[in-house]
């Protein structure tokens, strides 16, 4: 028998409540709730075991984000540098993700209405499926930059046991008081053949303060020893070169070994110009190099790009590209070529006035490189790194030397000592006084931060760019410091 009119409208009215426009936002609004706070789903619906360990689950990852951005921040960085931390790290962002996506479906489904109408079952599904992509992008994103920054990682730094250089992680710095590391600039242009390292500076950092002495050579540096071994059978009184266009200057010993390998026996190519430049340098200041960090000098332009830029002051005029251009004197963010040719640009000034500039560009970049930074650049700023670096410092290293940059940036010392003109002349170095004063420079207590230096890196003597190698240069009057001089003293 059919159901009478009453019947029919009551129908009508369960439906409406259950499945129509008061059930389904009810239940898109309590899922929306369920993804903000897992578990308020299943509390509404009476689960509330369920709802509790979702609830305790929920409150669990909270907690351990809140502990690891307060007090375990420092932790972080630590790990960070751990490529297998790094891998299970973006395994469980993975897996929370998914976990999280079951908890949006699941939280709707036990709240949709019984009874919809077709338009209302697709507008639910639609906005669920919003609500799970809300939070898919996030996740991706996380585990997809942890992926390229463990890539970026694994390619530049290999492990101890790949480079020959284990690490005890209880004693990573083997007891030392200082690790040298050998800072290289190279300069591949287009119209050279092969690596020359125009900018050689060894940075010697205390172990325990973070205190650092930058000791920069220049790159027309002649006549210096060759190390022990088969570079010195074949240049017994000091480099020479090979040829008329290479006549024996410090920039030309990385390509030099990497075109004979006989001069470095036993080691893969692109590793035997650091490791002969390495001992070279070690010879010539009297100091162990532990490790050294090559940067592509225009790969290190598309660096500073992914950063947004380097804010710097500029003292002078400084010609900028092959078109006549100009770096005005001020406070200018400068772009990545334009960084480029103020570290590079030897016109109206000297090579020595250059690597002055060199040493504040790198010490604005460390000063401006903050995390907001680096997060919101981080693809950019991986594959750049990936183009322009090479190192040997292994990767069982890198907490420790994460730790020990912490210090550096944050309040420690950083000195520059530049054996150019006429502290020492290129072209007839005395080599016991470089080593003399090298010695004394990492010895010596750190100056206080905005004393007075003794002498300024800039106050080097401008040559013409035509000044023959080696030759004195009565161009100013200023002498460079014969010891180090704090580099916030220092720059402009």
């Amino acid at each position: 028998m059919g159901r009478s009119p009453s019947g029919r409208a009551r129908n009508r009215d369960d439906e409406g409540t259950s499945g129509g426009a008061g059930g389904l936002p009810r239940a898109l609004a309590l899922t929306l709730a369920s993804a903000l706070v897992w578990g308020v789903a299943h509390f509404v619906t009476g689960r509330r075991v369920a709802g509790g360990l979702l609830l305790a689950l929920y409150l669990a990852i909270l907690a351990a984000l809140a502990g690891a951005a307060t007090v375990y921040r420092s932790d972080l960085v630590h790990y960070a540098v751990q490529p297998a931390v790094l891998q299970r790290a973006s395994a469980t962002i993975v897996s929370l993700g998914v976990l999280w996506i079951l908890v949006v479906v699941r939280s709707y489904l036990l709240l949709r209405p019984a009874r919809l109408a077709a338009s209302a079952r697709t507008l639910g599904a639609g906005a669920v499926a919003v609500m799970c992509f809300a939070v898919a992008v996030p996740v991706a994103w996380s585990a997809h930059s942890t992926y390229v920054y463990r890539d970026a990682l694994t390619s530049i730094f290999r492990t101890g046991s790949e480079n020959g250089k284990p690490v005890d992680t209880e004693d990573p710095f083997n007891g030392q008081a200082r690790v040298n590391i050998l800072l290289l600039g190279g300069d591949s242009a287009a119209d050279r053949t092969g690596v020359r390292t125009d900018s050689v500076t060894l940075a010697s950092v205390d172990t325990k303060t973070g205190d650092t002495v930058l000791l920069s050579l220049p790159r027309n540096l002649e006549k210096f020893p060759m190390p022990p071994g088969p570079a010195r059978d074949r240049f017994p009184y000091g480099f020479t070169g090979d040829g008329p266009q290479n006549p024996g200057l410090l920039n030309e010993v990385y390509e030099y070994a990497e075109n004979h390998p006989d001069v470095v026996p036993g080691v893969a190519k692109k590793r035997r110009g650091p490791e002969l430049l390495k001992a070279t340098v070690a010879g010539v200041l009297g100091l162990h190099v532990d490790y050294y960090i090559l940067v592509d000098m225009f790969g290190f332009a598309d660096i500073v790009d992914a950063m947004g830029g380097v804010k710097l002051k500029i003292t002078e005029p400084i010609p900028y590209g092959l078109q006549g251009g100009v770096l005005q004197p001020g406070y200018r963010t400068l772009k990545g070529k334009e960084a480029l040719w103020y570290g590079r640009s030897r016109t109206n000034s000297s090579d020595y006035v250059r690597m002055s500039r060199q040493k504040c560009l790198m010490r604005a970049i460390a000063e401006q490189a903050d995390p907001q930074t680096v997060l919101t650049s981080f693809d950019k700023l991986a594959a750049a790194a990936k183009r322009t670096l090479s190192t040997d410092i292994p990767q069982e290293l890198l907490p420790a030397l994460m730790k020990l940059s912490n210090r550096v940036k944050n309040g420690a010392e950083i000195r520059s000592l530049q054996f150019v003109p006429p502290l020492i002349y290129t072209g007839n170095p005395d080599f016991h006084k470089i080593r003399a004063l090298a010695a004394d420079a990492v010895s010596s207590a750190p100056r206080q931060v905005g004393a007075k230096p003794s002498g300024s890196p800039t106050a080097s003597p401008s040559a013409s760019p035509s000044e023959s190698p080696g030759e004195p240069d009565g161009g100013e009057s200023a002498k460079p410091s014969s010891k180090p001089v704090s580099l916030e003293s220092s720059c402009p």
